[in-house]
C-alpha cells in the first residue's frame, strides 16, 4: 500500500502531537514533519515535499489561508494537498479555503472519525488520480473525483488476492461485531489468518466500505479497529 507523507501544522504543540500520533496510527500515512508557524510550514513543505499538509488556519505569523495561497503559487509546492483544520466558521474563510484548493475544511473541535474519514477520502482520491499517463476516464469517474472522491465500488473488479466469498465473510463478521473490531477479532470470526484478515480490512477501508481508528493501550503501537461505514 502506498504511504502518503503528511506535514502537520498547528501552533499548539500538544494538538500537533495528537494529530501526529493519530495519523501515524493509520495505515498508508506517515508524518514526515511538524510545524508550529506559517513560515515553518512553508519552509518544511518546500524541503520535505509531503503529499498532504494538515493545516491549522490560526498561526502566529502567517495565517493558514495565506500559507495555502503561497503553497499554490509556488511551483515547488502547488501539487501538495491541504486539509484545513480550524475554529474559524465564517463563510469568508471557507470560501478562501475552497478557492485556494483545500481538499477539506474541518472545524475544531472535531471527532477522530471526522479526520480519519477526510484522510481516507484523500487517499482514495489520490489513488484514483495517480494512474498512468494517458488513462482516459468517463464522466462518472470524473464526477466522483471532483465531488467527494468516492467511486462506485460494488461492481468494481476485486484486486488480486481478494476473493469475493471471503470478502463477504469479512463483511458479515464486521456486521456481527458488537463494536469496532480488530484484525485479530475478524481472523477469529472467519478462520482467516490475522495477516489475511488485515488485508481484507485494508481493502474495505481503501474503498470506503469500512473505517479505521486507533485504540491506544498502555504501551507500544496502538491497535487498529475497523467498522463498516454507512
Amino acid at each position: 500500500m502506498t504511504s502518503f507523507a503528511v506535514l502537520v501544522v498547528d501552533d499548539d504543540f500538544a494538538v500537533a502531537r495528537i494529530h501526529e500520533r493519530f495519523i501515524e496510527a493509520l495505515d498508508g500515512f506517515s508524518v514526515v514533519g511538524t510545524a508550529h508557524s506559517g513560515s515553518q510550514a512553508l519552509a518544511k513543505a518546500r524541503s520535505l515535499q509531503p503529499d498532504l499538509v494538515v493545516l491549522d488556519l490560526y498561526l502566529p505569523d502567517i495565517g493558514g489561508l495565506d500559507v495555502l495561497a503561497e503553497l499554490r503559487s509556488d511551483d515547488a509546492t502547488r501539487d501538495i494537498d491541504v486539509i484545513a483544520v480550524t475554529a474559524a466558521r465564517d463563510l469568508d474563510s471557507v470560501r478562501r479555503a475552497k478557492l485556494g484548493g483545500a481538499f477539506r475544511y474541518i472545524v475544531k473541535p472535531f471527532s477522530a472519525s471526522k479526520l480519519r474519514d477526510a484522510l481516507a477520502e484523500f487517499a482514495r482520491t489520490r489513488r484514483q488520480l495517480d494512474t498512468e499517463a494517458g488513462v482516459v476516464v468517463d464522466q462518472s469517474a470524473i464526477d466522483a473525483i471532483m465531488h467527494g472522491g468516492r467511486v462506485a465500488v460494488a461492481n468494481a473488479p476485486l484486486p488480486k488476492g481478494i476473493g469475493e466469498a471471503t470478502l463477504r465473510r469479512v463483511v458479515a463478521a464486521l456486521h456481527a461485531a458488537d463494536a469496532a473490531a480488530s484484525a485479530t477479532d475478524i481472523a477469529e470470526a472467519t478462520g482467516l489468518s490475522r495477516v489475511s484478515a488485515r488485508r481484507y480490512l485494508e481493502h474495505l477501508t481503501s474503498t470506503g466500505q469500512a473505517s479505521v481508528a486507533p485504540r491506544y493501550g498502555q504501551a507500544g503501537r496502538p491497535e487498529l479497529l475497523y467498522s463498516l461505514t454507512g
